[in-house]
């Protein structure tokens, strides 16, 4: 079977308690990181269905003084980058997911992040290779962004794998947050 059909399929299982208090397990270890409380200006997404969810995460950054910045998908297959501005500053973008109705900051504002948060359906606990849903949005926005700066993605348990399968444009993460806790992945 398919890797990503597996793990949603998995995804779909998880019942809402589930969900709720693993989003908020990851939400709280972040929040406890110095890594993410320096962050001036976070890179981050608005979560949808079952994926860990973010929007906690993205309301404690901005109360706690961090701009954050959302993407806003483009119709060539990249993300652009808009300024959350508190829950009323979202609207639904083409696929439904909610984006900042701010001012758009091009493509290349990821490259002023000082902490990148990605989804991902798993990540290699080995090579930092990222499983994303396959069009390769956030590959290009992870590109973008500097060797240095932390970049974050969001997993439910059993998530991490031995072995993630990679193409030449894949983009790497250099964390793995988890419920159970947060991934360091050295050989990046």
């Amino acid at each position: 079977m398919n890797l990503r059909r597996r793990i949603l399929r998995g995804r779909s299982e998880l019942d809402p308690g589930t969900l709720r208090e693993s989003s908020a397990a990851i939400r709280e270890l972040l929040l406890d990181q110095p890594w993410v409380q320096m962050a001036g200006l976070v890179a981050c997404y608005w979560s949808t269905g079952t994926e860990p969810a973010t929007q906690g995460l993205i309301l404690a950054l901005w109360k706690h003084g961090a701009t954050v910045m959302l993407p806003v998908q483009r119709p060539d297959g990249d993300l652009d980058w808009a300024v959350y501005d508190g829950p009323d500053s979202l609207v639904p973008g083409p696929y439904g997911i909610m984006e900042p109705v701010d001012v758009r900051r091009g493509v290349d504002a990821i490259r002023t992040a000082a902490l990148v948060i990605a989804p991902a359906l798993a990540v290699d606990r080995v090579t930092g290779v990222r499983l994303g849903r396959g069009g390769g949005f956030y590959d290009r926005a992870l590109a973008r962004v500097g060797p240095n700066v932390p970049t974050v993605a969001l997993l439910h348990e059993g998530e991490l794998l031995e072995g993630v399968p990679a193409e030449p444009h894949d983009q790497r993460v250099r964390f793995a947050a988890l419920p159970s806790g947060i991934a360091r992945l050295v050989q990046i």
